[in-house]
This record gives structure tokens, sequence and C-alpha cells, in this order.
């Protein structure tokens, strides 16, 4: 009692029912996470072009990070040890204490020899930190 054939014959041909399966499942979950991928969590302004454009004055408290050649990593003067996301955020969260609340803008400037995981550090502590606006100013030349 052979399925699908003569008696004796092998079944050669695939079933692709559970492929299809596969790939609906996997294009539904890519629909339904594609949006929330594109939300933003940080408000980042880039720098401006023209350099002689004068700073606005900040009202109220903010937070003034500067990451320097040498990967100190100092935060309203105070510097972060170590300098990685969890000091950073220890950081970050006594000065939101300090100031009272959570949600202070942050002034991000570099050296321009920077390594670029203290720059990656201090935005994700701040995100982390609920921070929700970021300024990054443009680099320093020593």
């Amino acid at each position: 009692m052979a399925m699908g054939g003569k008696a004796g014959e092998v079944f050669t041909d695939i079933n692709v029912t559970p492929l299809t399966d596969v790939f609906l499942v996997l294009l539904v979950i890519m629909i339904l996470i594609a949006p929330l991928v594109n939300q933003t969590v940080l408000k980042v302004e880039p720098p401006s072009t023209n350099a002689a454009q004068p700073r606005q004055a900040e009202k109220g408290p903010s937070l003034n990070v500067e990451v320097t050649t040498q990967g100190t990593i100092k935060i309203n003067g105070q510097i972060a040890n170590p300098p990685d996301t969890v000091g950073v955020t220890k950081v970050i969260k006594a000065e939101q204490t300090k100031a009272g609340k959570q949600d202070l803008p942050l002034n991000l400037s570099s050296d321009a020899d920077a390594l670029q995981k203290y720059v990656v550090a201090v935005m994700d502590a701040a995100a982390g930190c609920g921070i929700k606006q970021l300024r990054v100013l443009p680099i320093r030349n020593h």
C-alpha cells in the first residue's frame, strides 16, 4: 500500500508547505517589527555648518559632556570612572538627582582623535537615563 504511485516506487517530490509556512511567519514578524525599528529614542541635533553662529543660552541645568583623546569622559567637570556606559550612567543619574529632574538636555563634545566607543557609551547611557535632548557639538581640534 504505497502512496503516490506504484508499489516499490520512491516518493521524490518535495513538500513545500512547511517551507512556505516558515516564510509567511517570518514575513509577518518583519512587518510587525519594522515600524518599531524606525522609532528613535534620542533626538540628535547635528552640528551646524555655520561655526560663527552664537549658541543659545541654556535655560536651567544641563549636562555638558566632554570626551577627550585620552579616553576621559567628563560630565559637568566630573570624571566618569570607568569611562563606559555604566560609569557614565552613574554620573548622569547623580546629576539628574542634583538637578531634581530627569530630562536634562545633554551637550556632547569630543576631541578630534577621541575613540568612537566613548562617544557611543555616552549616547547609550543618555538613552538609558531618559535623556530626550542630545546636542552633538562640533569636534574640537586641540
